[in-house]
């Protein structure tokens, strides 16, 4: 017999056993296994339950026997279980929260680290410094020639940014700034040594040494703000020589001093 409450979500279970002087420990045990698990279930439903065993005696009378108390208490094992259940809910909620916003952050992230590939292509670019000698290998003269010619500076020391054009001896400049330039020219006796800096085809300093009786030498240099794109290189006036060997006496070099 089952009786139920439902305004206070009980419920009684009724059920006649045989007399407790007889095998009433294998009938406990019994028990216990056959309503344990409808009252476990009741129990997160939110229902209490309880399982009273009638004895039924032989001169007719009876007498309820609480059957379904074994030695674990269940009500404190469900209320534990229950708790157990609101911490796990609170955890799974934390942990939806902590999703919800890690997909927040994501575009934050990507934003910064385009930001970051974008500050460390910019100091790449902040990064160009040059030094060439004339002559890769060898010694000699170069000219004299019956017009001007670019000078090409094939002992590349450093070169860093790629500025510097090794086959065409012109300085390309990557970003606006202000950069330093210095060329170096050498001549032996005899002949006019004359070397001149260009900016996009325009003279802006030169070295010169008329005829000397021995060696000359002769040094200049110079800061120029330059846009993008500017070139920079040197000319070999015409009837006029400098000379190279592995000393490099004749140079060309520049570095960028700050972007602007």
């Amino acid at each position: 017999m089952v009786l139920t409450s439902a305004s206070s979500k009980q419920f009684l279970l009724l059920e006649l056993i045989v007399p407790w002087e007889d095998q009433m420990e294998a009938a406990n045990e019994h028990k216990q296994h056959k309503y344990q698990e409808l009252i476990v279930k009741s129990w997160r439903r939110g229902w209490r339950a309880r399982c009273e065993p009638i004895e039924v005696r032989c001169a007719g009378s009876s007498l309820a026997k609480d059957f379904c108390s074994p030695n674990v208490n269940i009500y404190a094992e469900l209320e534990k279980l229950n708790d157990m259940d609101k911490r796990i809910q609170k955890l799974e909620e934390k942990l939806a929260k902590v999703l919800s916003e890690n997909e927040a952050l994501k575009p934050l992230l990507q934003d910064s680290q385009n930001k970051l590939k974008s500050l460390q292509k910019e100091n790449e670019d902040k990064k160009v410094a040059f030094s060439a000698g004339l002559l890769e290998s060898g010694t000699g003269h170069t000219g004299p020639f019956n017009s001007v010619i670019t000078l090409v500076y094939k002992k590349v020391f450093s070169n860093i940014g790629g500025a510097y054009d090794s086959k065409t001896g012109v300085f390309t400049a990557p970003v606006k700034g202000a950069y330093y330039f210095k060329f170096y020219g050498h001549g032996h006796g005899g002949t006019t040594m004359a070397v001149s800096l260009l900016k996009n085809g325009k003279t802006q300093c030169s070295v010169f040494a008329w005829k000397p009786t021995s060696n000359g030498n002769g040094s200049n240099g110079v800061v120029l703000t330059l846009e993008i794109g500017d070139q920079i290189s040197t000319q070999l006036w015409a009837n006029t020589w400098v000379y190279d060997d592995p000393a490099s006496y004749t140079s060309f070099g520049g570095f960028l001093i700050f972007p602007l």
